[in-house]
Parts: C-alpha cells; sequence; structure tokens
C-alpha cells in the first residue's frame, strides 16, 4: 500500500509540501450533479487502508470521509449541477467542478495531481491514470467527492423514493430505468444523457 505515496514523496523531494489530490463522482448518472473534491494533505498523514472509494464499503467510506476532514489541512468541493451538465457536456462539466473545488480550498496547492483529467491552471499539474489508486491524495479526494455526492443523492431518494437514488446513486440501473417508463423524470434529470433523452423525445418533448 505504501506505494501510493510515491507521487508525492517525489514531489516533496523537490520542496513541494502543498500538495492537493483532486478527483470527481458522478459522470455516469443520470440524475444529478458531478461533484469534485481537492484536498491537501499534511506530511504526517496517515490512514492504514484509504484507497479509491469505489472499493470501499459505504460504513469505510463514511469513517474515512471523517478522518480526512479531521487530517487535511484543507478541502475544497466543486459542484455542477444537471443544468450545467446539459449545456456544456459532462466532460467539460466535469473539469469545470474540479476547478471550483480547487478554487474552494480555502489553502492554494503548490502542485495538483489529478486523478486522469488534464486542466488547464496556473499551478503545476500531474494527471494520472487510475490515480484513485496510485496516489493518497487522490484517493482521499475521492472519497470526499463520493459521500458528498451521495449524501445529496439520498436527500434526492427522499423527496422521490419510486426511483431508488440511495441505492442506485442515480445511475441506469433496471430499477431506475422503470421508474423512469412509469412515473417520468424529475428536473434533476440529465436531459442529454441518452435514456432520459429517448423519454423525452418518446414523450413529445416533455
Amino acid at each position: 500500500m505504501d506505494d501510493n505515496y510515491k507521487y508525492e514523496r517525489e514531489l516533496r523531494k523537490k520542496g513541494i509540501t502543498l500538495i492537493a489530490g483532486v478527483d470527481e463522482v458522478g459522470r455516469g448518472p443520470l440524475v444529478g450533479p458531478v461533484v469534485a473534491a481537492c484536498v491537501i494533505l499534511p506530511l504526517d498523514f496517515s490512514l492504514d487502508g484509504l484507497t479509491d472509494s469505489k472499493k470501499l464499503s459505504e460504513k469505510k467510506r463514511d469513517f474515512f470521509f471523517e478522518e480526512i476532514k479531521k487530517q487535511a489541512i484543507a478541502i475544497g468541493i466543486g459542484i455542477k449541477d444537471e443544468n450545467v451538465i446539459d449545456e456544456v457536456n459532462i466532460y467539460e462539466a466535469t473539469k469545470l467542478a474540479m476547478i471550483d473545488a480547487i478554487n474552494n480550498c480555502k489553502v492554494k496547492p503548490e502542485h495538483v495531481l489529478i486523478d486522469a483529467m488534464p486542466l488547464d491552471l496556473d499551478i503545476p499539474t500531474t494527471s494520472i491514470i487510475k490515480g484513485d489508486l496510485k496516489s493518497i491524495t487522490i484517493s482521499a479526494a475521492s472519497v470526499i467527492a463520493k459521500v458528498t455526492r451521495d449524501r445529496m443523492m439520498y436527500e434526492l431518494d427522499e423527496k422521490f423514493p419510486m426511483y431508488e437514488f440511495k441505492k442506485n446513486k442515480g445511475y441506469p440501473t433496471k430499477a431506475h430505468m422503470e421508474a423512469i417508463k412509469k412515473y417520468g423524470i424529475i428536473k434533476e434529470h440529465r436531459k442529454t444523457f441518452g435514456p432520459v433523452r429517448d423519454y423525452i423525445l418518446e414523450n413529445g418533448g416533455k
């Protein structure tokens, strides 16, 4: 597991200490926002078992979420809702959410490690494929982003339980697709995403 400190160690050898990790959650769902997080961890950060949020149980994610919040030097969140996603596309909305997350960090990082996505910033960056597995700082950002978005989906589930957002987080599961056919769509649905767009076309643009 220690290898997920590799990128951080290399930067610290160069005298860079304020290293941010950035990751996003929510590119694939049919409903709700894309959420990005930026996290700067202290030099002595330690949290056994921290890795990509998708590989952790919900109980573990919730525990790590609180621990990261306690230990982090700074955390920033960026959120782009379904309207922005429909307007600029999910790829561009993801980049905007990531930039917002960095700008919302109260401490400006000296270097940003990003999960896969290239960003045009005035700060040096390293884009790492599968960065949420390879960098402890990106792993921390993935947990913050995931828990933040999941809690938003739980709130939406309370308003619209028929879509089972608590279970599917807005992804196109069989139950979600059947609920769209039965109940239609809500304003939080992404109108440009295939299944939602198809429903709108089949129902006269509504």
